[in-house]
C-alpha cells in the first residue's frame, strides 16, 4: 500500500514536490526570460521583415488607389460639370434660334396670308359687283313682271267692278301716271 500512496501523491502532484506553480516558481525565472527574449525577438524578426513590408505595401498600394479614384472622380465630376454648361448654353441657343425661327415664320406667313387675303378679297368683291349686277337685272324683270301682273290684276278689279272690260293700254297709262 505504501507504494500505491506514493504514486497517487506523485501524480497529483505533477511530479513536483514544491507545490510551486511552474511559471511562478522563482528558481525557473532566468530560463523563461532566456526564451521570453529569443521567441520576442523572433516574432520582431519575422514582423518587421516580412508582415509589416507587406502591410505597409499594400496601405501604399490602397491609399493610391484611393487617391487615384477620389483624382478620377473629381476629374468627372469637373467633366460634367462643363457638359452640364456646355448642354445648357446649347439649349439656350436652341431656344433662341427657334423663337426666331418661329417670329421669321410667322411673319412670312403673316405677309402670305395677307397677299392672299387681298387677293381674295379683289375676287370677292367682283363677284359681289356681279352678283349685285345680277340682282339688279332679276328686279327689274320682276319689276316688268309685276307691272303686267299689276296691270291684269288691275284690269281684272275694274272689269269686276264696274262690270265691262278694259284695254291693256288704258291701265298701262293708268300705272304710268301713278309711277311718277
Amino acid at each position: 500500500m505504501a507504494t500505491t500512496e506514493t504514486t497517487e501523491s506523485t501524480g497529483a502532484e505533477g511530479g513536483h514536490e514544491s507545490g510551486v506553480f511552474p511559471p511562478l516558481d522563482a528558481t525557473s525565472f532566468p530560463s523563461q526570460l532566456f526564451w521570453l527574449v529569443i521567441f520576442f525577438g523572433a516574432l520582431y524578426l519575422l514582423m518587421s521583415r516580412m508582415v509589416l513590408p507587406k502591410l505597409g505595401a499594400i496601405l501604399t498600394t490602397r491609399k493610391a488607389q484611393v487617391d487615384g479614384d477620389i483624382a478620377r472622380a473629381q476629374a468627372l465630376k469637373d467633366e460634367t460639370e462643363a457638359a452640364v454648361k456646355h448642354y445648357e448654353k446649347a439649349l439656350a441657343d436652341a431656344k433662341a434660334n427657334a423663337n426666331d425661327i418661329a417670329r421669321d415664320t410667322k411673319a412670312k406667313v403673316s405677309a402670305q396670308i395677307d397677299g392672299e387675303q387681298s387677293v381674295l378679297d379683289g375676287e370677292l368683291a367682283k363677284k359681289i359687283k356681279d352678283a349685285e349686277a345680277r340682282v339688279a337685272k332679276a328686279k327689274a324683270k320682276a319689276m316688268e313682271s309685276v307691272e303686267s301682273i299689276a296691270g291684269e290684276s288691275a284690269a281684272d278689279i275694274v272689269a269686276s267692278l264696274t262690270g265691262g272690260k278694259t284695254t291693256k293700254t288704258a291701265v298701262a297709262k293708268a300705272i304710268a301716271g301713278i309711277k311718277r
